[in-house]
């Protein structure tokens, strides 16, 4: 979803403002998109729009993407579950305090949930 925070003129715009439909009803057919930085240069601010024609895939979708498709959906699914799961939760979280401030820990509990998980997607495929 767009941001955009409103003064003089526009400040910030950061998102897509609008975006061309899967059905091609009532939608534009370009997508507006627009991007805000706060750069390290003379200039502080940076604001970009972008207009991007529709565009269709010209190759078809190969096996190597729908088991990359695959591995990522059934991880998610994994990951949700896993974070719903009263039985072994306390754990979990003691797990990731433990491992959080080693070199490459993860940062955060969703991290080390999706890191886990596709752990162990991987182990069993």
């Amino acid at each position: 979803m767009a941001k955009v925070e409103w003064s003089t003129g526009i400040d910030h715009v950061s998102g897509a403002l609008s975006k061309p439909s899967k059905s091609g009803q009532h939608s534009c057919t370009k997508m507006l998109l627009g991007t805000h930085r706060t750069a390290p240069t003379t200039s502080s601010d940076c604001n970009r729009l972008y207009l991007r024609k529709q565009t269709k895939r010209s190759t078809p979708v190969t096996a190597e993407e729908l088991a990359q498709r695959l591995r990522f959906k059934t991880v998610a699914a994994a990951v949700v579950a896993r974070s719903k799961n009263l039985a072994t939760i306390s754990q979990d979280r003691e797990d990731f305090l433990e491992q959080r401030e080693e070199a490459n820990g993860a940062k955060t509990l969703k991290a080390y949930f999706w890191r886990k998980e596709l752990e162990s997607y991987d182990a069993s495929h």
